[in-house]
């Protein structure tokens, strides 16, 4: 979907952005221009970068298993 209609920025863009590295508002606005024209997409372009940072880093978190084992007698 279009979340910037000014600068005809999709939400797949802003998450293909995030994949190589942006995390911030600011980054989006430099790189993108996302806010930088009338605005009303800046609440919606902020809820798919906090969404996909969520998610980049819950891809990247490995749950820990800790298997104790009880020495041989």
């Amino acid at each position: 979907m279009y979340v910037c209609v000014c600068k005809a920025v999709t939400d797949k863009t802003i998450r293909a952005h995030v994949a190589e590295g942006m995390t911030s508002m600011r980054e989006m606005k430099q790189c993108l221009g996302v806010g930088s024209q009338c605005g009303k997409c800046v609440q919606t372009a902020q809820d798919v970068l906090q969404k996909s940072l969520q998610q980049q880093h819950s891809a990247l978190h490995i749950p820990c298993q800790v298997i104790m084992q009880r020495p041989a007698a």
